[in-house]
């Protein structure tokens, strides 16, 4: 995955480096009509021009960002995951498992939602 190349690179961390890789590599190969983009210094995915998710690191986690509704959204299934949450993220500690049927349901969800959707955000 090109677009995310450079970013990856500045990754010291290894095992995180690897981690991250595999995710998106993840998105890629289950939605393939999404496109990666980095915006905002942020590796996100997009389709047809609106924003889907989007990911970033920190020292003790991952950050998955799908936008506040849909985060409300899938609350209690986030929640039943073992994640925390802020307003707008969830955090995936760099040893938790990640919780892929969530992440595939939240990502649908969106796509759906926003299919007629010609914004980026909401």
């Amino acid at each position: 995955m090109e677009v995310f190349k450079e970013y990856l690179t500045k990754v010291d961390n290894r095992d995180q480096r690897e981690r991250m890789e595999t995710l998106f590599g993840w998105v890629q190969d289950t939605f393939p009509q999404l496109e990666p983009v980095i915006k905002w210094n942020q590796p996100m995915f997009q389709d047809h021009g609106t924003f889907i998710i989007a990911f970033s690191m920190a020292k003790h986690h991952m950050s998955v960002a799908p936008e506040r509704e849909v985060l409300e959204r899938f609350l209690g299934e986030i929640k039943e995951s073992g994640y925390e949450t802020t307003k707008q993220l969830i955090k995936i500690k760099w040893k938790e498992p990640i919780d892929y049927a969530l992440l595939e349901r939240i990502i649908a969800f969106n796509i759906e939602d926003k299919k007629d959707y010609d914004k980026f955000w909401r």
